[in-house]
């Protein structure tokens, strides 16, 4: 049974009440976060694409003006024939710099290519006169030692022989 109260209404139907009012609003709530939501998608997107757009347009407008300043770099020191004559100059003036440095640098390499040589050449000379004088002292013992042991068969053989005769 359900029990009144002195207004006359009964606690369930209040509750009722108040549960549907509660989920009205949630449901609003609910619907009111998600159009915000769908707003903020849409102008994410829209932003994007006006990014990319402004990207698409923007790129060749730069390549243009990017351009357009180089021919005006390259034609300008050539409009007259004073700033002509300026600008050949400082073109001589940076070749015989550059030649300078080039001649330079090789004088330097050719430099250290020829006291490398000369260090190399030396180097192998004393490995040469080293190896000579200890093949040449080898050769000479060796010579000495053979003409001792020849003189000496000789020495035997002719006491052989006189001994025979």
């Amino acid at each position: 049974m359900a029990t009144q109260s002195s207004n006359g209404t009964s606690k369930p139907k209040t509750q009722a009440k108040r549960a549907t009012t509660e989920a009205k609003k949630s449901a609003a709530k609910t619907a009111s976060t998600t159009k915000k939501a769908a707003t903020k998608t849409a102008v994410a997107e829209k932003n994007q694409a006006q990014t990319i757009i402004e990207t698409a347009v923007d790129f060749p407008v730069g390549v243009v003006l990017s351009a357009s300043d180089k021919l005006n770099d390259i034609v300008e020191p050539w409009t007259s024939r004073t700033k002509a004559e300026k600008e050949l100059k400082s073109y001589r003036r940076k070749i015989e710099k550059a030649a300078k440095r080039t001649e330079k640098r090789g004088t330097s390499a050719r430099r250290r290519a020829t006291t490398e040589a000369r260090k190399t050449r030396t180097r192998v000379e004393r490995d040469v006169r080293k190896r000579q004088q200890a093949v040449t002292s080898t050769a000479t013992s060796t010579i000495k030692t053979s003409r001792s042991e020849v003189e000496r068969r000789v020495k035997q053989v002719s006491d052989q022989l006189a001994a025979l005769r």
